[in-house]
């Protein structure tokens, strides 16, 4: 994630899906691997957060994070939405890069209800080539190996030209391991992984009650 996208119509999508997960879930963590990579000089992050109809209180939150582009304001979303649980930013202000990736996704959070969140510049690495911007499926599996069977994993996917119903039986495919669903609206969809059957199809049942109030697609 790049600190010009912060407040976008991606990030209204973003945490207002995230904050009803988490608190649908009942967890106690929203725990935010933003992935960060440098800022660019492209107009991308200049849409306003109104152009997903969020709750008022995520839009205002998402206003706030594109006036400072402050990542550490993204702590104060349960505090807006007026929900239980926290937020914790994996490695806070650190930079992924080729070099740092392994360390990067090491020493995840011991607490096993937990909604974690990554949020790479584009989503899932391509067939041929790879990069920061991207989430490996290796990256998942070290995930998986550390994380509770509890515990869901959200991958921002950004659209890749082609339809989100083929771009994620193919993602599903190079999976590794876990159990898999998924939601997107317009040019985004976010894949959720779990260790467990069960947990998925709760993360199925609330997505669909999450479709009956926006304007999203739903994909398991």
């Amino acid at each position: 994630m790049k600190r010009q996208y912060l407040g976008d119509s991606k990030d209204s999508f973003k945490w207002d899906y995230h904050d009803y997960l988490t608190a649908a879930l009942g967890y106690p963590l929203l725990n935010v691997m933003l992935m960060l990579t440098q800022d660019d000089d492209s107009n991308d992050g200049k849409t306003h957060p109104d152009l997903f109809p969020a709750k008022g209180a995520v839009i205002d939150f998402c206003r706030d994070l594109k006036k400072q582009r402050n990542i550490q304001l993204i702590k104060n979303l349960p505090v807006a939405t007026c929900s239980k649980y926290l937020v914790e930013l994996h490695k806070e202000e650190t930079y992924l890069t080729t070099r740092n990736r392994r360390n990067y996704f090491s020493d995840i959070s011991a607490e096993p209800r937990q909604v974690l969140f990554l949020d790479p510049d584009n989503g899932f690495e391509p067939e041929k080539s790879n990069n920061e911007k991207h989430v490996l499926y290796s990256d998942v599996n070290t995930i998986l190996k550390q994380i509770a069977p509890e515990a869901v994993i959200s991958v921002f996917q950004h659209f890749r030209r082609i339809s989100f119903d083929n771009d994620f039986a193919h993602i599903r495919e190079r999976m590794p391991s876990g159990y898999t669903t998924a939601l997107y609206w317009h040019s985004l969809m976010f894949v959720t992984i779990s260790k467990t059957k069960e947990i998925i199809e709760k993360v199925i049942e609330l997505n669909y009650q999450y479709s009956q109030r926006y304007p999203v697609n739903v994909l398991q």
